[in-house]
This record gives structure tokens, C-alpha cells and sequence, in this order.
């Protein structure tokens, strides 16, 4: 059975939601993000033609365009907005994964027997639009991979079918940025020997990819040539990562418990990272010495920001804990996750806090967990 993989996404997704509640909005060059030492979290196209990019310093683009207007940004609406597309979707088709706030895989394999694959597609973002007002792109073709870069080909408001013996004419005239595992080091590894276009890519052997970038060259190879057999990956809010401690004498030490749920925070952010995951509600539960158990929970916008997160878990422990009875265990859970990388948090991370995070994970990642971290998270007693 031939694939049928649809790849969608909510054009300038933040931009769209603003110009949805105040129309003035519509037609301006637009920034959402955070202050004057903050990050671009999105841009509206009048922006992008003067070479605002998301993630950019908020000063750099004002420098590139001084006239634009710069707002803060709404994460409420922003992720009632998400789940609500998250819902009509999921509703119409059989399989769907959402790899991001704004970005939607959906397998429609085997379906074409019965309505016609594109046409369904077409239905669904008619939808989207019609319930919600937000614009989307999308496209249809035989894996994640080339539907993702038709996606980026047809925006803003395109739609794309990419049938597969049409794929390699398709991928071959791309600059190798398209490939959505290539980022700025690799494509500046591979144009330093030539390698620009995915045609070129796609004839390389893969031992001297392999010798380049290492065991990842073999991706980047298969991707170069429309290969992909990553599946789609159903999605459920229902997943989660979470920890807790019980403690071999109930304790009362209001400081210690705090300092205990940061060090929660921390961990559990650094996994969503690793495994590429973005949470959108934060849960403290706690159990006291009567075995009585409690649990407070909050939405927030989606992120894997440890300082985000940690706030969040310690406004919840203050307005949870309020019987002041020593307590047993402690215990912090996210759920609603999305896979993403760190973006929502642009709004109120600094070009400084990115760089910390990246400078911190590689450690964590070469020494160990516990190499790094926050002070409010450590013992120092031990």
C-alpha cells in the first residue's frame, strides 16, 4: 500500500492569532517576542521580506526593521487556539501526530479508496480556517520528510501533492537547508565542499557523509533521496513525565521541599529536551503524613524551559500546600506534550538564557545529568 503522508502548518502561527483578535494588525511588519533584549518568536511576512527571522535578537530586527511593531504576545490564546486545531483535526482523520504547537503530521494511507487523499486534505483546512480564522499550508506526498519541506515550498496559504515518482524532481534544485535535520553547522560543513543542493547531496556516498557529520550522514542521505520511514506517530494528550520522592521521616522544612521540587524541574526539563518533547501543564501533587493526597495543576504555554517551569511548579506548592502538616512526598508531573523544540519560550527568554541552555545540555550530555544545574536545586549539605 502506497503512503499517504500530509504534512500541515499553521502559517506564522502566532502573527495569525494576533491579526485574528485586532484586524489593525493585518498588513504591518509585525514582531511577537519578548523585550529589547528578548528573542523573535514570530513575524509576519512584511517582516520576513526585510529578513526578520524567528529566533533572531528582537534588537537585530528592529535594526533590519525599524518600523515594525513589537508585541509581547498572548499564550493563552495562543495555546487554546492550538488545541482547538488539534481537535478538528483529530476528529477527521484516522491517524494524526502533532510535532509542535502550529505543526501537524497526518496519515491518510489506504484512504484514497474512498474519498481521495488531497481532496480530504483540502476539506480539513478548509475547516481549520472556516472554525478558527487561522491560515494554514500543507502537503501531500509519500513520507514526513518531503511532505514537511513541500509545506515550507507552498507557504503562505499553499497546498502541495507530491507524488512519488515526482519526489526526486521535486527535492533534486532545493538548497540542502530545506532538509529539516540540516541546520546552520551542517550547511556550512557541506557548502564548504560543495555540497548546496539536495541533487548534490543525494549523490554522495554515504561513507564520506558518515566520515563528515558522522552516523548521522546515512539520514541525511536517505532524505536527500525522499527516503523516510518514520511513522506517524499517534498523538495523545494523555502522555506525560513525571517524579516524585517519599521521604523516610515527614518533614515540614518548607525551604527543602522547595529546593527538592526546582531540582524536579530541572530534570524533568532536561529530559523533555532531550527527547524533543514541549509540555503544555504543569502538576505538583503532595501526600501528607495522613495519607491524604493532593494535586494542583496549571496550562501554560508550551515549553521545556527549566526557569519557566520551575515557577510555575513553585506557584503551584504555594497555593497546594496550605493544611501545614508535614508531608511524605512530593511529587511534579508535565503533561500535554507536544513534540517541539524550545520556541513558545522566545517570548520571555534572552539571547543569553538560549545560549546557557544549549552551554548546559552539552554538559549535561557529555558528564552526566547531575554535572550542571541550577543552585536553588542542589543540596549543598551533602
Amino acid at each position: 500500500m502506497n503512503r499517504a503522508i500530509v504534512h500541515m502548518d499553521l502559517d506564522a502561527f502566532f502573527v495569525s492569532c494576533e491579526t485574528r483578535s485586532n484586524s489593525a494588525l493585518n498588513g504591518i511588519p509585525l514582531i511577537i517576542g519578548g523585550g529589547d533584549r528578548g528573542l523573535v518568536a514570530s513575524c509576519s511576512h512584511e517582516a520576513r521580506k526585510l529578513g526578520v527571522r524567528s529566533a533572531m535578537p528582537i534588537r537585530m530586527a528592529l535594526r533590519l526593521c525599524p518600523e515594525a511593531k513589537v508585541i509581547k504576545g498572548d499564550y493563552e490564546l495562543y495555546s487554546n487556539l492550538s488545541h482547538t486545531v488539534t481537535e478538528i483535526i483529530q476528529e477527521k482523520v484516522p491517524v494524526m501526530e502533532k510535532s509542535g504547537i502550529d505543526e501537524f503530521y497526518l496519515d491518510l494511507s489506504g484512504m484514497d479508496r474512498f474519498f481521495g487523499c488531497y481532496r480530504w486534505t483540502q476539506e480539513i483546512a478548509a475547516a481549520v480556517t472556516k472554525e478558527t480564522g487561522l491560515p494554514l499550508s500543507f502537503a501531500l506526498s509519500a513520507n514526513k520528510t518531503v511532505s514537511k519541506i513541500g509545506t515550507g515550498e507552498a507557504k503562505p496559504g499553499g497546498k502541495l501533492q507530491i507524488p512519488e515518482l515526482d519526489i526526486r524532481p521535486f527535492l533534486n534544485p532545493l538548497s540542502v537547508k530545506k532538509i529539516p535535520m540540516v541546520g546552520d553547522k551542517t550547511f556550512r560543513l557541506l557548502s564548504r565542499i560543495g555540497i548546496r543542493t539536495i541533487h548534490t547531496l543525494s549523490e554522495m556516498p554515504v561513507p564520506v557523509l558518515r566520515q563528515m557529520i558522522g552516523e548521522s550522514g546515512k539520514d541525511l542521505w536517505k532524505k536527500a533521496n525522499g527516503i523516510d520511514e518514520n511513522p506517524v506517530v499517534p498523538y495523545s494528550e494523555r502522555k506525560s513525565i513525571a517524579t516524585e520522592q517519599v521521604f523516610a521521616t515527614d518533614t515540614i522544612d518548607i525551604p527543602e521541599l522547595k529546593r527538592i521540587l526546582s531540582g524536579m524541574s530541572e530534570k524533568l526539563a532536561y529530559q523533555l529536551r532531550q527527547e524533543k518533547w514541549l509540555t503544555s501543564t504543569v502538576a505538583v501533587k503532595i501526600r501528607y503524613a495522613s495519607f491524604d493526597t493532593e494535586t494542583r495543576q496549571s496550562r501554560i504555554a508550551y515549553t521545556s524551559a527549566d526557569h519557566t517551569l520551575s515557577r510555575v511548579a513553585l506557584e503551584l506548592f504555594n497555593r497546594l500546600y496550605t493544611r501545614r502538616m508535614r508531608i511524605r512526598l512530593i511529587g511534579l508531573r508535565f503533561t500535554g506534550l507536544v513534540h517541539g523544540s524550545h520556541q513558545m519560550n522566545l517570548f520571555e527568554d534572552t539571547e543569553e538564557q538560549m545560549n546557557l541552555y544549549q552551554t548546559m545540555d552539552e554538559l549535561k550530555n557529555r558528564f552526566g545529568a547531575g554535572a550542571v544545574g541550577r543552585a536553588s536545586g542542589f543540596d549543598f549539605e551533602k
